[in-house]
C-alpha cells in the first residue's frame, strides 16, 4: 500500500536527566520503549535528537555568578567594563550580567537600539523616525532615551530591560551607566576596556573594537573557557548558549558531544540494525513574526550531529515542475513524469532552477527548528525527539 505520509517529528518523554546520568543509554531506550509502546517502526535514516539543555545537565556544566566574577576580574582588573551589544533576555542574560558586574567597579551597558541582536525591541523604528532619531548615527544617554520613549516594555514579557539590566548591575555592587548605541566604537568614548556580548556578529565587533584602540576587548565566548574554582566551562563558546539554572547559576553550552551522538546511534544499531542519525540541537533558526524575536540566541543550532547529518538539502521544487516542465501534463501521467525526474535528480542541484524556492539552510539548522519547535520549552517533558521521512521524497 502507499505511504500517505511524510516527515513526522514525535516528542519523546524521557525520565528527568540529572548530573552523571548515562544519557546515551536513557536516550537509547526512551526512544526503544516509545517506538514499542506506541508501534512505531523505526527506519535507516529517521533521526533522533536531544536538546543541549539535557546534555549539559548529565555534564553538570554549571557555574556560578561568583564564577564569571572572578574570571571577568582576571581579566579586566579594576577597569570600568563597557558591557556592549547583549541580548535583552532574563533567562540567557540577567544571571551572566550578574556575574560580570560582581567583577567590575563601573559598567557601562551599551544596548542595540531599536532592538537587540534577536530582535526584542526596546523602541520601534516608527517611534524613532517620529523623534527624528537616526539608529546607526545617534547615541543615546538614558536620561535621553527616557525622554523621548519613556517606559518600554516587552510585548510578551511586559519587561522594562533597561531599567531592569541597570537594577541587576546596581545590586551586584557595581556603578552603572547606561547608553544606547549601535556603533562598537561609541563605547571607546567611556571605556577602552570592553566586554562585547553580541552572539552571531562577535568577530567583527571584536575586529573593529581593536582597530579603532580598544586595550582589553573579550567576548562572552571568552569568559569561562576553562574552569574557575571547579566551575563548568566551555572552551568554545564561553558564556555563550548558556541559560538560568537558580538565580546564582547558569548552565552552560555543552561541553563536546560528538562521541555521545555516535553512541547513541551505534546502541539503536546493536538494537535495531537500523543505522539513525543523531543530534544535539538548540535554539531553533526561525523568526516570530509578531514579537519579531529571532530565536538564535545560541552560538549553532547544533553542536554535534553525526555524518549523514552534514550539507544542505539537495531536493526539487515540485510546483516548479508542475507548473513549467510538466505544465500540460495531469494526474497520473502528471505524477509519473515527477517521480521519474526526481529519480533522475543529479546530486548536486546548486543553481538548478527547478531547485529555486527550497531553503538554502544546512540540514542541522533546518532540522534542528523542527525539533525545538516540537519539544518546545515549557513543561512537555520531551526532550528528545524521533523524525521519520525526513530524507524522503514523492517517489518513497
Amino acid at each position: 500500500m502507499e505511504r500517505r505520509t511524510g516527515t513526522i517529528s514525535r516528542g519523546i518523554r524521557c525520565p528527568i536527566i540529572r548530573e552523571g546520568d548515562d544519557l546515551a543509554q536513557i536516550v537509547t531506550s526512551s526512544v526503544l520503549e516509545a517506538a514499542e509502546i506506541e508501534n512505531i517502526e523505526l527506519r535507516d535514516k529517521d533521526i533522533i535528537a536531544m536538546t543541549e539543555s539535557i546534555v549539559a545537565r548529565a555534564q553538570g556544566n554549571y557555574a556560578s555568578v561568583d564564577d564569571i566574577a572572578a574570571d571577568v576580574k582576571s581579566k579586566f582588573g579594576d577597569d570600568t567594563i563597557g558591557v556592549i551589544f547583549p541580548i535583552l533576555s532574563r533567562n540567557r542574560f540577567s544571571i551572566c550580567l550578574k556575574g560580570i558586574a560582581k567583577g567590575a567597579k563601573k559598567v557601562v551597558l551599551m544596548l542595540n537600539y531599536p532592538s537587540d541582536e534577536v530582535g526584542n525591541e526596546l523602541v520601534s523604528f516608527d517611534q524613532l523616525d517620529e523623534a527624528g532619531i537616526n539608529p546607526y548615527t545617534d547615541v543615546l544617554s538614558l536620561e535621553r532615551y527616557r525622554e523621548l520613549f519613556g517606559d518600554n516594555r516587552h510585548p510578551f514579557t511586559n519587561m522594562d530591560y533597561v531599567g531592569y539590566y541597570e537594577e541587576v548591575i546596581k545590586e551586584a555592587g557595581a556603578e552603572v551607566e547606561v547608553i544606547l548605541a549601535n556603533d562598537a566604537r561609541a563605547i571607546l568614548n567611556y571605556t577602552k576596556s570592553v566586554l562585547n556580548c553580541d552572539i552571531h556578529t562577535r568577530v567583527r565587533t571584536k575586529r573593529i573594537l581593536k582597530a579603532a584602540g580598544a586595550e582589553k576587548v573579550f567576548g562572552m565566548d571568552e569568559i569561562l573557557t576553562e574552569s574557575v574554582n571547579g566551575s563548568g566551562y566551555n572552551e568554545r563558546y564561553g558564556l555563550l548558549g548558556s541559560n538560568k539554572a537558580t538565580e546564582d547559576t547558569i548552565k552552560l553550552f555543552p561541553k563536546e558531544c560528538t562521541d555521545l551522538v555516535k553512541a547513541v546511534q551505534k546502541n539503536v544499531f546493536e538494537a535495531t540494525g537500523k543505522h539513525v542519525e543523531v543530534m544535539v540541537y538548540g535554539d531553533g533558526a526561525f523568526k516570530d513574526p509578531v514579537g519579531k524575536i529571532w530565536e538564535l540566541a545560541d552560538p549553532v543550532v547544533s553542536p554535534a550531529y553525526t555524518e549523514g547529518l552534514e550539507g544542505t538539502p539537495n531536493e526539487l521544487k515540485l510546483k516548479y515542475l508542475a507548473d513549467n516542465d510538466f505544465k500540460d501534463l495531469s494526474g497520473e501521467e502528471l505524477k509519473a513524469a515527477i517521480s521519474q525526474k526526481i529519480k533522475e535528480k543529479n546530486e548536486n542541484l546548486v543553481g538548478d532552477m527547478a531547485s529555486q524556492g527550497t531553503t538554502p539552510r544546512r540540514l542541522t539548522d533546518l532540522i534542528g527548528s523542527l525539533c525545538d519547535l516540537t519539544s518546545g520549552s515549557g513543561d512537555k517533558g520531551t526532550p528528545v525527539i524521533l523524525i521519520q521521512g525526513y530524507f524522503d521524497n514523492y517517489t518513497n
